[in-house]
């Protein structure tokens, strides 16, 4: 990529005097791994992340916002460009309807809804990162998605260079996707509609997501989480093509029409392979985690060595799920 000139640099700091100068990546992604933003922005409103991606653009710079970094690998060389980090963390509460912005941590906002007798969004307690992230993957986990609970996502539509504002079935929601992976937005605000319920009971279901997510997943670790998306099938003919004579496929794999990436993984004892300093969770094969000095590198290697495996020894080509800034 090419490098930023002197002059791009002082412009953009003229503008924003806060931005850092060649500020590791690797201090703000759940992996620890990643060089140097060549420009690094925190913005703590819609206004501070509008302001920084218009004078990025109009100084031809390229430029990435990210959110908690949870679901993030940077490249070893880092960004040559100006990473706008959202760190808005408003939340407000109208009956049972909640606006939140893009830099509230998913965990946070589950606890708050609890707080406030709001239910149907528990199972955001077991994601990691933030909430513009979380509607950009449609993240889910323990039976919940964010496309069951959205309802209007205001963004920025930077090919067209205006303001929209997207219906849930307008966002396009899929299995860990939406209309954002495929058409370059900034989110801006995120709107969703919950239930009434009782917060005790609200509590009492996040804390039990809570409890089982510290025994299936790496804790400790430093990891993006799910490295892989899980396979579907929607019929009897694609189950067969997925799995070899004799495999025992687990009930509620074969109810939700969904193979488990870490399952498949795990069949093949993959588990606790290590490559350079990144190793396939000896807890769970679908988190890849740094041993401590992992290089972007060692984690591309050896999810590249997953990947290849699966697809020899079982015909399934697995898909990234964590997000590549940098490469």
């Amino acid at each position: 990529m090419k490098q930023l000139s002197d002059q791009q640099i002082t412009d953009f700091k003229s503008a924003f005097p806060s931005a850092k100068e060649n500020e590791l990546m690797s201090s703000h992604t759940y992996l620890k791994i990643g060089g140097p933003a060549r420009l690094y922005v925190v913005a703590n409103s819609v206004d501070d992340v509008m302001g920084a991606f218009q004078k990025a653009k109009e100084l031809k710079m390229p430029w990435a916002v990210i959110g908690g970094g949870s679901n993030l690998l940077v490249a070893d060389e880092g960004f040559q460009g100006v990473v706008i980090q959202t760190m808005d963390r408003a939340i407000s509460f109208d009956e049972e309807t909640v606006t939140v912005a893009p830099g509230v941590f998913t965990g946070a906002l589950a606890k708050a809804t609890a707080d406030e007798g709001l239910t149907g969004f528990e199972w955001g307690a077991g994601v990691p990162g933030m909430i513009g992230g979380a509607v950009y993957g449609n993240a889910g986990c323990f039976g919940g998605e964010m496309k069951d609970c959205v309802t209007f996502v205001e963004a920025y539509d930077v090919k067209n260079e205006k303001g929209v504002v997207y219906s849930n079935a307008e966002c396009r929601f899929g299995y860990r996707d939406s209309r954002f992976k495929h058409e370059p937005h900034i989110i801006l605000k995120v709107t969703m509609k919950l239930q009434a319920g009782d917060r005790v009971e609200a509590r009492k279901k996040i804390d039990e997501i809570m409890s089982k997510r510290k025994d299936t997943q790496p804790q400790g670790a430093f990891t993006a989480g799910c490295m892989f998306k899980n396979v579907d099938f929607t019929n009897e003919s694609e189950l067969e093509k997925l799995i070899r004579e004799g495999d025992e496929i687990p009930p509620a794999m074969l109810q939700q029409k969904r193979i488990a990436a870490g399952w498949l993984i795990d069949k093949l004892a993959l588990k606790g392979k290590t490559i350079g300093k990144a190793q396939v969770s000896p807890v769970h094969g679908n988190f890849l985690v740094n041993l401590g000095g992992a290089t972007a590198q060692d984690v591309v290697a050896l999810s590249s060595f997953v990947k290849m495996k699966v697809r020899d020894d079982l015909g399934i080509l697995l898909e990234d799920e964590v997000q590549y800034l940098g490469f």
